[in-house]
């Protein structure tokens, strides 16, 4: 007899899938929709995942200073990317990226000059790509063009532009020799889409023994300025000495022509009053006698004579002065 408190299977009936596939078989074994399932959820991330490569390689940004230069399957395409989001053919296209900003190189170079004199500098330039020829340059010289050609046309164009100057030209003339060495590097690079903004050559160096000479010359010729400035020091003291000497000459012949004119005037003064020399002679008298020597003695002046008619008054006079004084005494 068939115990009535005993469950016979399930109260809903047999489980099923919305499909309306039972879950489970009576072996015990999983049914059919269970795998189904986990297929479906692994093709769906497979899926996604595809995807996102694929966006992932469509999509290229290209930074801010750059270019880009587009590879079709290894091949280098006739268009350059600006900067910012590009998309692309995924997985035939790649992006290569260039740096057009300014960039420095520097170089030592060592040439010979026009006398044979080794000379060696320092170039260094500022340079930067052209940014509508950046995949012609990546097609011609690749991503280290700096090395395979800047480098080698700093060393040639110095070579080249030294050997027209003489050693000491380098340093008397050295913006000229700058100016033909920037040129040259100039020329050369722009031909291969490469711009020289500015070139600047830090020194020139020499040999020692050659700089001892330069040293020598430049002292020798400080030397010779110095005596060149005192020899025309001697010539202005000179010039000077002959200019005050010719108008010293020229007051003589000035002066010896008013005293002879006067002489001349004097002549005739005399000629005309013989009196004029003892008038000259009184004048300039300072009220003491000369002396003089000799019976032969020449009188200063003449003085006035007394005429003859007045002398036998004058006796008389001096004949009775005796007189007049014996009676004041009486």
């Amino acid at each position: 007899m068939r115990n009535p408190f005993k469950r016979q299977g399930s109260p809903y009936g047999r489980r099923r899938t919305p499909e309306g596939e039972p879950l489970e078989y009576d072996t015990g074994q999983p049914r059919p929709f269970v795998r189904s399932n986990k297929l479906k959820i692994l093709a769906g991330i497979v899926t996604f995942i595809v995807i996102v490569i694929v966006m992932a390689e469509s999509v290229v940004i290209v930074q801010a200073g750059h270019r880009g230069v587009v590879l079709y399957l290894g091949a280098v395409e006739n268009r350059v990317l600006g900067e910012g989001v590009h998309f692309i053919v995924p997985f035939a296209e790649q992006v290569i990226q260039l740096e057009v900003r300014t960039l420095k190189f520097q170089a030592e170079a060592t040439a010979a000059s026009n006398d044979l004199q080794e000379v060696q500098t320092v170039i260094a330039l500022n340079y930067h790509v052209d940014p509508n020829d950046a995949n012609v340059i990546y097609q011609q010289l690749g991503e280290n063009y700096a090395d395979r050609i800047i480098a080698p046309t700093i060393q040639e164009s110095v070579k080249a532009s030294v050997a027209k100057f003489n050693a000491e030209e380098l340093i008397t003339k050295r913006e000229t020799a700058k100016g033909v060495i920037a040129n040259t590097i100039r020329n050369t690079l722009s031909a291969r889409n490469i711009i020289v903004e500015t070139v600047f050559i830090t020194d020139f160096k020499f040999s020692q023994s050659f700089a001892d000479q330069i040293e020598a010359k430049v002292v020798a010729f400080q030397k010779f300025l110095t005596e060149q400035n005192n020899l025309k020091a001697i010539q202005v003291v000179a010039n000077q000495t002959v200019v005050q000497a010719q108008a010293q000459a020229r007051a003589n012949v000035a002066k010896a022509g008013g005293e002879s004119q006067a002489i001349k005037i004097i002549t005739v003064q005399l000629r005309q009053s013989p009196q004029y020399l003892q008038w000259q002679a009184i004048n300039r008298w300072n009220g003491q006698m000369p002396y003089a020597l000799g019976s032969s003695g020449f009188p200063f002046f003449q003085l006035p004579t007394i005429p003859q008619s007045s002398q036998p008054q004058q006796q008389q006079q001096q004949q009775q002065q005796p007189l007049l004084q014996q009676n004041q005494t009486r």
